[in-house]
């Protein structure tokens, strides 16, 4: 049997017999592994070594811990589009970090209560749900992955059943800019972005969503869950390809939803087998059919963190943020004083609201609060009263409001809010004032929400 030379030392050379061949184009050497093959136009490659250290060139080493590299370049674009660095999730507030408005809430309304820019959307509902940001258990997956907060909803008694028109959902909305300038080419099917998240349920079910988009025509990507193991944290993954219907508009306006429902019922669903594809609006679409067995049980209780949505085929690593960073992205869309001490303060009730007010008028003070970043839009202003949950301080005075008179001012822009009291006498026309809280339960909430 003919031996394979190969050179050595300058000495000379060592020849190697084959132990095993495979036709007459491969080749497999004895102590390495290595396999040699010859392709068709005669070319010879290498399609396996078995090696603790594998030098390419004089630049780059293979080894056991990763690669080596000098002097050259590493591509990137096979890794998820090339999309690993910068900010990836378009997402704000995916881990539940910030509750501006508060932990808990048991209120209606469909509007952001308690964890910034999701709310939990509720119809036909006999008894209104609760919502709160609760804390992620130790010692579980996710929280050994960073994640120390959920957003809860606790399903109240639903003593008529599953109607056609019930649902109860978790909503989250962004600008349409935020799409339109993400990187996705969304109308190409071949380009995609990629939606995970984490959930828990106490009973164990499957649950359904949705993704939509908002201009022009309307456009729904319904969703299934796996089925859930009661009380266990499961990550979803879904990989979502764009559509040549796709239209997202370069402005601060409502461009996309991202819905998951806790139930819905059969009068927004359609069946299964449209699911994972773009299909034209229609109030059928909201969601796959789904079994009611949650919606139906008293007190059932389900969670969700970690809500990514990205550029590219592939769920990457969660991008988790700093609270100051998370918190400054919130402030575009809702912006709170309170005397509570959870948004500054010592908490003893008295916090600035404007150091800057002027009486116009005896009886009408104006005062300019700017905002800590740009609020998307001019914003809305809702005050909870109270008796003297309000003072303002002026020639060495102060008097108390209970926040009525407070309102808010056509000059107000996006960024800052101009605060007008009207009716209650204050002090002197011309001087200067103090505008502060005085109870720990005062609150302004400044909101420019989608």
């Amino acid at each position: 049997m003919s031996k394979i030379r190969l050179h050595g030392s300058s000495s000379g050379y060592t020849e190697i017999a084959p132990v095993a061949a495979s036709g007459n184009n491969t080749l497999t050497l004895p102590d390495d592994g290595t396999i040699l093959s010859k392709d068709a136009a005669g070319a010879v490659g290498v399609t396996s070594i078995k090696s603790s250290n594998v030098n390419v060139g004089a630049a780059v080493t293979i080894t056991e811990s990763g690669i080596e590299a000098s002097g050259i370049g590493i591509t990137c674009a096979s890794i998820n589009g090339t999309q690993i660095g910068g900010r990836r999730n378009l997402i704000i507030n995916g881990a539940m970090n910030v509750a501006q408005r508060g932990t808990s809430s048991s209120s209606s309304g469909n509007t952001q209560q308690t964890v910034d820019r999701f709310y939990v959307d509720v119809g036909g509902a006999d008894e209104q749900p609760t919502q709160a940001q609760v804390d992620v258990a130790s010692g579980t997956t996710p929280y050994t992955l960073g994640f120390r907060k959920s957003y809860k909803i606790t399903n109240g008694n639903q003593t008529s059943g599953a109607g056609g028109t019930d649902y109860i959902a978790y909503i989250m909305k962004l600008e349409a800019q935020d799409i339109a300038n993400s990187g996705w080419n969304y109308t190409d099917p071949n380009s995609f972005i990629t939606l995970s998240f984490w959930i828990k349920s106490s009973v164990a079910q499957a649950f359904s969503g949705s993704l939509r988009s908002v201009d022009g025509s309307v456009y729904h990507y319904k969703y299934d869950t796996p089925s859930l193991s009661a009380d266990t944290w499961t990550k979803v993954v879904k990989t979502i390809p764009g559509n040549a219907n796709l239209t997202f508009n370069n402005d601060n306006g409502h461009g996309f939803t991202f819905s998951l429902q806790a139930f819905i019922g059969t009068t927004y669903t359609s069946s299964n087998s449209d699911t994972e594809t773009w299909v034209a609006y229609s109030s059928t679409k909201f969601a796959n059919n789904m079994t009611s067995t949650w919606y139906t049980t008293n007190d059932s209780t389900i969670e969700l963190t970690g809500v990514q949505l990205e550029v590219g085929p592939q769920a990457t690593a969660f991008e988790h943020r700093s609270a100051a960073e998370e918190l400054s992205l919130c402030r575009r869309y809702c912006y709170v004083i309170t005397g509570d001490g959870t948004q500054g303060g010592n908490g003893s009730g008295e916090v600035a609201i404007s150091e800057n007010a002027t009486l116009y008028q005896a009886t009408n003070l104006f005062c300019s609060v700017p905002f800590k970043v740009s609020m998307r839009a001019k914003p809305s202003l809702s005050v909870t009263t109270g008796t003297n949950y309000y003072i303002a301080y002026s020639n060495n005075g102060g008097t108390n409001l209970d926040g009525s008179q407070i309102s808010m001012n056509g000059n107000t822009g996006t960024e800052n809010i101009v605060l007008t009291n009207n009716g209650s006498s204050i002090g002197t026309s011309g001087h200067s004032a103090i505008f502060r809280t005085n109870n720990t339960s005062s609150k302004l909430t400044i909101s420019a929400e989608l």
